[in-house]
């Protein structure tokens, strides 16, 4: 999950050495982030069934389960959530360092993070509230807020191992598998509403998605120069789209085929981008 350590706004500056003093506006980030996190982390806890919530697989009528759309991962799949959550709460940790106060890099991410950390709480409420429509939309708006982290992520770097792994890792991670799911999720809102793929095969729908989410991971491999984090996440949410399609009710080997071929490519994308910047570093 380490990242490139070459800056491409200004390679002698890691991005996120100290600006100005520790600002009031500093201790009010850290804060938000902190019971952002809170937040997410209570929502995750309803999302699961504890304390009487309704299963995500199980909400809406079932929309979102393993079985609901050729898009869906098997559910072994969202197991990744633990990584991400323990990587969230690390980086709500980190970013309260002396250090990290008044981090430039900080003050750019520290907003954005809290901002995703909410639209995640979001998702879930609405999925429990049975609006997969309004999931989407929800959804849709933390894949912009983390793509927005990614870019400023992908300008700066961090100054040691620990910010690699706890921010750009996590949050990398984070993107990719969002990358995922906001396919199962808007597939599974045009099926509930009885959308019917203008008669053409689900399985022609499912290789087209499949093929535009290996072109967005090619995309963030060149523009990340190689990160390894959004590869490892999307390329697990594909692999396990193409198991639950060989092992669960909905089977369609074509379908198992295409994802197995587009998680691939993420990862040759990523390996030959990480290498080509390994040379030129």
């Amino acid at each position: 999950m380490a990242t490139s350590t070459r800056s491409t706004d200004n390679p002698s500056d890691p991005g996120n050495r100290a600006g100005t003093g520790p600002q009031r506006s500093d201790l009010i980030r850290q804060l938000t982030v902190t019971v952002s996190f809170v937040l997410c982390i209570a929502g995750s806890v309803i999302g699961v069934g504890v304390f009487g919530g309704t299963p995500i697989a199980e909400a809406a009528g079932g929309a979102l389960s393993a079985d609901a759309t050729y898009l869906a991962p098997a559910s072994p799949a969202f197991s990744i959530w633990s990584v991400i959550y323990a990587g969230l709460g690390a980086y709500t940790i980190y970013q309260w360092l002396p250090a990290q106060r008044s981090s430039v890099r900080q003050r750019r991410l520290g907003w954005l993070v809290a901002a995703s950390l909410l639209l995640n709480a979001a998702w879930i409420l609405s999925v429990q509230a049975g609006s997969i429509p309004l999931s989407v939309v929800v959804i849709a708006a933390l894949l912009v807020v983390l793509a927005l982290i990614f870019k400023r992520c992908a300008r700066t770097r961090p100054d040691n191992w620990l910010g690699a792994v706890v921010v750009d890792g996590t949050l990398g991670l984070y993107l990719g598998w969002v990358c995922v799911a906001i396919c199962a999720n808007i597939a599974s809102a045009l099926t509930s509403g009885g959308f019917d793929g203008f008669g053409l095969d689900p399985v022609v729908w499912a290789g087209a998605v499949l093929a535009a989410a290996a072109a967005v991971g090619v995309g963030l491999a060149l523009y990340g120069r190689g990160r390894l984090a959004p590869a490892a996440s999307l390329a697990w949410g594909l692999s396990w789209i193409a198991v639950s399609r060989v092992n669960g009710e909905l089977l369609s080997t074509e379908t198992a085929v295409m994802a197995a071929v587009a998680a691939a490519v993420v990862v040759i994308a990523t390996v030959g981008a990480r290498v080509a910047e390994v040379r030129r570093s």
